[in-house]
């Protein structure tokens, strides 16, 4: 199995150089990742770096919380998509998938849909923060409101993907909307495992690691 292919190779560290994101590109263009997974303010950077290449742009929006206006996430989202990002992740309102408000979690997804329409708009759903039925419900508005992805976690908050996560996501989405696992995704038997419960792109700091592992291990 080509891991490389499914990854996000992602720095999303607030403390991340210019010459750190240098670094991600060069190795994204090595192993032939699917894209880098940025900050908005180093899109631009990214793209210069990867233009011509295959690896595409993704830009994390309304991150790691979720909880900003959708005026705010769309309009980074629509900055990110003119700096040069493809694919957009971005945070969905916890509070307000507690409140049990669905038309105003899918009003804040249709936001930024709307705002980058040829963009690939991932939604993280922040797994570790919701019930069963939540998680559910987050995947079923995620598709309503025209994401074509919808994502386990930040990595940013109390817990990562994991593989019941992931089935259960599968299962609440048609088969026009993929699955991302993201968090704590740490080595290649966890990566594979992912791709096996219907994850279809996979988020880590730790892609370098894992693809070596899985060539030495042939994984």
């Amino acid at each position: 199995m080509n891991l490389a292919r499914y990854i996000d190779h992602t720095n999303l560290n607030p403390a991340a150089t210019a010459d750190d994101i240098r670094k991600l590109c060069a190795e994204a263009r090595e192993y032939g990742f699917a894209s880098v997974c940025v900050n908005s303010s180093r899109v631009p950077l990214a793209a210069s770096l990867l233009e011509g290449s295959t690896v595409a742009v993704c830009c994390v929006v309304g991150f790691p919380l979720g909880a900003m206006s959708s005026e705010a996430k769309a309009f980074e989202a629509r900055t990110a998509a003119a700096g040069g990002a493809s694919e957009i992740d971005m945070v969905i309102n916890v509070g307000l998938l507690k409140d049990g408000d669905a038309k105003a979690v899918e009003d804040d997804i249709r936001a930024v849909v709307e705002a980058v329409p040829k963009a690939a708009v991932k939604v993280i759903i922040e797994t570790c923060l919701l019930t069963r039925e939540e998680k559910i419900a987050a995947c079923r508005i995620a598709e309503a409101a025209g994401a074509k992805f919808v994502k386990t976690s930040t990595g940013f908050s109390t817990g990562g993907a994991t593989v019941e996560d992931v089935r259960l996501m599968r299962d609440s989405v048609s088969a026009a909307v993929k699955v991302k696992a993201s968090g704590g995704i740490r080595d290649a038997a966890a990566a594979r495992a992912m791709i096996e419960a219907g994850a279809e792109r996979l988020g880590t700091s730790r892609s370098i690691a894992i693809c070596r592992e899985a060539a030495e291990k042939e994984i």
